[in-house]
């Protein structure tokens, strides 16, 4: 089973493998989102490079909604992550739902930016899906208590697409990141979209920790997650396990993990919104205790198939179909941080960096700073902590 060998690995390199891992999966994954699996193949074979045309490119730009993607091109997911970041970077603290309401407002709202999708810069919240166009909505003009800002949006995976970061700042603390990442998301997302926000942060917190492999993440991840969440993530790491026994061929894996998904997520490959969808009753997207998103068991799933590997993880689960930036990002995210720059590809990091006008080397080693600072802090109230205890046993 691949492993992270090398005890040493610092939080700086395992960082910048991070935030490439995020940007390769969501580049990788974008020119195929909402793709079934079955048409991924029958149009690209397999998807396997950034140079990948979009599938809407020959579509007129309305049809394309004023947007551009493929070869290289990142999306909101990577967008909304460095926005994370800079907010640690500003506060230099852990965060709570008055950040959301605070500083993802004005990153989202008030900070320009090159938006790559838009080839221009531009105020975020222009390219953003409706659900998170919802943190302005809630926040911003209708001034809710933070703690309920997630109440009534789409149940999604826009919460947890972007909160890596917490896992860093705590970094080889599950239990920190999940909590830290529920109190964040709360002010963004409810139900199994908040969940899926803790578990997230969790998994790559766990990642961080010396010498762990995917099945210590993944036991990490059921140790916290709750509900429809947890199981399914564990009925598809049950399903990853057998079929990696069994030497399944992919095309058999994805059509597993998609039976195994489908009690959580009822949406299938039907992810389109269109005006035929308009009024129809659905529990797609509603509340509830007993579903999931499907995009993190998934990730989870391709990772432990995979023993770990970081290319062929990422690359498996943008093959499968529907969010495929999404599950790239999340898949990328974990692996990074568990083997460390080694897995950065100079070409593919070079391509990203240029096309979407980011130094993401630069933008991870200040995070990573950040991160040192909020975690000194963190010893010296467990210092302070463990010393007053130890005056009260005599």
């Amino acid at each position: 089973m691949q492993k992270s060998s090398v005890q040493g690995l610092s939080l700086k390199g395992r960082v910048r493998a991070l935030i490439h891992g995020v940007a390769l999966g969501d580049a990788m994954g974008a020119p195929v989102e909402k793709l079934p699996a079955a048409e991924i193949a029958a149009r690209y074979g397999r998807v396997t490079s950034l140079n990948t045309e979009w599938h809407k490119m020959s579509l007129d730009a309305t049809a394309r909604n004023g947007r551009v993607r493929g070869n290289g091109i990142v999306t909101d997911d990577t967008l909304m992550t460095l926005c994370l970041m800079d907010i640690y970077g500003e506060v230099r603290r852990h965060l709570d739902a008055w950040d959301m309401a605070d500083g993802m407002v004005k990153q989202i709202a008030w900070v320009p930016r090159y938006v790559p999708e838009l080839q221009r810069e531009a105020m975020l919240i222009e390219r953003l899906f409706y659900p998170e166009k919802w943190i302005f909505q809630r926040h911003q003009l209708t001034s809710c208590d933070p703690r309920q800002g997630g109440i009534g949006n789409m149940v999604n995976c826009g919460a947890a697409m972007y909160v890596a970061p917490i896992g860093v700042v705590n970094a080889c603390d599950p239990k920190a990141a999940y909590d830290e990442a529920i109190a964040f998301a709360s002010g963004h997302q409810e139900s199994f979209g908040l969940e899926a926000a803790g578990a997230f942060a969790a998994a790559v917190a766990a990642a961080f920790i010396p010498g762990t492999d995917i099945e210590g993440v993944i036991e990490a991840v059921l140790a916290l997650a709750k509900d429809g969440t947890r199981n399914a993530i564990a009925d598809i790491a049950e399903v990853a396990r057998k079929l990696k026994a069994q030497g399944a061929d992919y095309q058999t894996v994805v059509a597993a993990f998609h039976a195994a998904i489908a009690p959580y997520s009822p949406m299938g490959d039907d992810v389109n919104h269109t005006p035929a969808k308009a009024g129809r009753l659905t529990a797609a997207y509603q509340p509830s205790r007993l579903g999931s998103i499907e995009e993190l068991p998934l990730a989870l799933g391709f990772c432990l198939l995979n023993d770990g590997d970081f290319r062929r993880s990422i690359e498996d689960g943008i093959n499968s179909g529907r969010d495929t930036d999404s599950i790239g990002v999340m898949a990328g995210a974990i692996l990074g941080a568990m083997h460390g720059e080694g897995v950065i590809d100079a070409a593919d990091h070079a391509l990203l960096d240029d096309v979407n006008k980011l130094d993401l080397t630069a933008s991870a080693d200040r995070f990573s700073e950040t991160a040192t600072i909020i975690q000194a802090a963190d010893q010296a109230v467990a210092d302070r902590r463990t010393s007053f205890r130890a005056a009260l046993t005599f």
